[in-house]
């Protein structure tokens, strides 16, 4: 995502992070496989992992989850309505993806699939961007 950010000159603009709803990679460098997927595409995933906070709500105007479990996680957090209109699945955000009912993204490490998950992220991610910029209307 913030390549697509800066790609469309919006990094001053748009603000971009990654967080697990689980505290076990907390402090740990992306998967050498993610990373590797990544790469390919020349996108480097150089942060490390941080923990969803109740701050985080406040911090964004958008938080997106990978797959219904974490929304749901996500979703009992939520302090409220405004916090709830917050929370979306990033597949929504890709036409092609709603159109087959597909609403998780597939976790790479059980199927080893990691350059088809960087895909489907990178389709969710420009639709995402496409909807932020709509919005908010950044051109």
């Amino acid at each position: 995502m913030n390549r697509l950010v800066a790609e469309a000159g919006l990094s001053d603009r748009i603000q971009v992070e990654s967080a697990g709803t689980g505290s076990y990679h907390v402090g740990e460098p992306a998967d050498r496989r993610s990373a590797a997927a990544a790469r390919k595409r020349g996108v480097e995933l150089d942060g490390s992992a941080k923990q969803f906070s109740l701050d985080d709500f406040a911090r964004f105007n958008y938080i997106v989850a990978m797959d219904k479990r974490n929304y749901g996680f996500l979703k009992r957090l939520a302090r409220g309505s405004t916090e709830l209109t917050k929370l979306s699945l990033l597949r929504s955000f890709d036409p092609a993806s709603v159109a087959q009912q597909q609403e998780d993204v597939p976790d790479p490490y059980f199927e080893d699939n990691f350059d088809a998950v960087f895909d489907i992220c990178q389709a969710g991610c420009t639709g995402l961007l496409a909807a932020i910029v709509q919005q908010y209307q950044l051109r």
